[in-house]
């Protein structure tokens, strides 16, 4: 009789999930506020290609984000070290996506610090549990 013994974690699984329904409303409310900070405040000295590059970061991100999130998934459920380690790249590329419209996007609104603040925070939680998986998916290899 052989035993398996189940490696993957279901915390990072939920964080997995939580973080990409977070992510949408994210992107969607991002998107809402360049469309008005670029109405409002185009006539008021700032330039059209500063707020279309805020579009086309947020645009990476959102890309980012559906790889960071299948390629946690995958790696969690298969027990797969290299795509949870490619979860961990893109989740740090992805921290500093969501770094750039906290702190250095064209003109930052109190909602943008607010939901950007939970993301991080919520990317903080994946990174860490993702790290404890890949640690004990690397332990049980080398046993």
């Amino acid at each position: 009789i052989k035993f398996t013994i189940q490696l993957s974690s279901v915390l990072l699984q939920i964080l997995l999930y939580l973080s990409a329904a977070y992510s949408v409303f994210y992107f969607l409310s991002t998107l809402s506020m360049i469309i008005y900070k670029s109405e409002y405040f185009l006539f008021k000295s700032f330039k059209t290609y500063v707020f279309a590059l805020d579009v086309h970061l947020l645009f990476l991100m959102a890309s980012l984000e559906v790889l960071r999130v299948y390629w946690g998934i995958r790696g969690n459920l298969q027990e797969s070290e290299s795509y949870t380690a490619s979860n961990l790249i893109a989740t740090g590329a992805a921290v500093l996506l969501a770094l750039y419209f906290v702190i250095w996007q064209s003109y930052v609104l109190r909602a943008d610090v607010i939901i950007g603040s939970i993301l991080i925070c919520l990317y903080g939680l994946t990174g860490i549990v993702g790290l404890g998986t890949l640690k004990t998916f690397f332990q049980d290899a080398v046993l």
